[in-house]
């Protein structure tokens, strides 16, 4: 978010927004309309509801209701998402348009049915956004939620139809772990992608405590394409863990082949399901600063980037062992996983 909008109009909160985003979609599209066929409105739209200032540019203690402002902004998000899905479909007519979901399946934690019921909220909860973007409208399950925060969304004529007319052509997400949720509110918390749960004991943890959950994925794919009946794309899927280089330079990064190549393992499984899974791409090809945790040192990449988490370093690029397993896995689509 360009930090004048957030400093100067409140982010997403204000409505203005909407038609400067709409602008600079119009910018990009006429750009790139002879390049580019495959367009994500918002990136893991759900971070709004989480942390609203890294999702939205919109600053918590300046407002009476700090979740009554992050999900009008939100409200904005989806009208702005709803045209400029329109306008991309109008200025490159062979255009996919998709939204992007930052994704966690719930499990609850026994068969006791407060464990179902909070596993099941948490799900709602992380699906609502796409629920308005892939069906058109606001889901009534969320009115509880909104009444219960002093929540109400303001809009303005048009912005029901716009949001229903125009929804996207697939849906894409990121996964990297999964949830466990009790009913019981004093459980022991496990960190995520901006969401937690109780620790699962039948997974594996990485470095940073993320719950390790291939057969997840399988699951979520599933759940999503039953939901919705469109393409699914996984945008962002990979582990943070620690590297070390070795005297002569090599990097022997075997947890992080690993863990794609159960995940892509899981994906083709998915398929067989009969889910519609038009792409993945891992995060990321290139180390870089974890948005989540600010260090260099929870390492994603095929390319071990020179730099500590003071910014020391040369800057130096090199190769890991999975550069060269994922070039294989591109070369043979997936089905070379050795």
């Amino acid at each position: 978010m360009p930090l004048n909008l957030a400093l100067e109009y409140g982010g997403w909160t204000n409505r203005k927004v909407i038609d400067f985003f709409v602008h600079y979609c119009e910018t990009v599209f006429t750009r790139y309309k002879n390049k580019v066929k495959y367009w994500l409105t918002f990136n893991e739209i759900n971070v709004m509801a989480m942390s609203s200032f890294i999702g939205g540019g919109v600053l918590k203690g300046y407002y009476e209701n700090d979740k009554q402002a992050s999900f009008q902004g939100l409200h904005h998000q989806f009208v702005a998402s709803a045209y400029v899905t329109k306008l991309c479909h109008e200025i490159i007519p062979n255009s996919l348009v998709g939204c992007m979901l930052a994704r966690t399946e719930a499990y609850p934690e026994t068969c006791d049915p407060e464990d179902v019921q909070a596993a099941l909220e948490e799900d709602q909860f992380n699906l609502f956004f796409t629920d308005v973007q892939v069906r058109g409208h606001y889901p009534k399950y969320m009115h509880r939620y909104f009444a219960k925060n002093n929540i109400q969304i303001e809009m303005v004529p048009g912005d029901e139809e716009i949001i229903r007319l125009h929804t996207v052509d697939f849906l894409s997400f990121s996964y990297y772990m999964s949830l466990v949720k009790s009913g019981d509110p004093k459980k022991a918390t496990a960190g995520g992608h901006f969401s937690s749960g109780i620790a699962n004991p039948f997974l594996e943890t990485s470095d940073w405590g993320w719950q390790i959950d291939p057969k997840g994925l399988r699951i979520t794919l599933n759940e999503l394409y039953d939901r919705y009946q469109i393409p699914l794309f996984i945008v962002e899927n990979g582990l943070g863990a620690h590297d070390k280089v070795e005297k002569d330079g090599s990097i022997h990064d075997s947890c992080r082949i690993d863990y794609l190549r159960q995940h892509i393992e899981q994906m083709s499984e998915a398929i067989k399901d009969g889910v519609e899974l038009m792409g993945y791409t891992p995060w990321g090809c290139i180390d870089l600063i974890s948005a989540g945790t600010n260090e260099m040192s929870k390492r994603y990449g095929f390319i071990y980037v020179d730099q500590d988490d003071y910014g020391n370093g040369t800057l130096n690029r090199s190769k890991k062992d999975s550069f060269t397993w994922y070039q294989k896995v591109i070369a043979t689509n997936g089905t070379d996983l050795s």
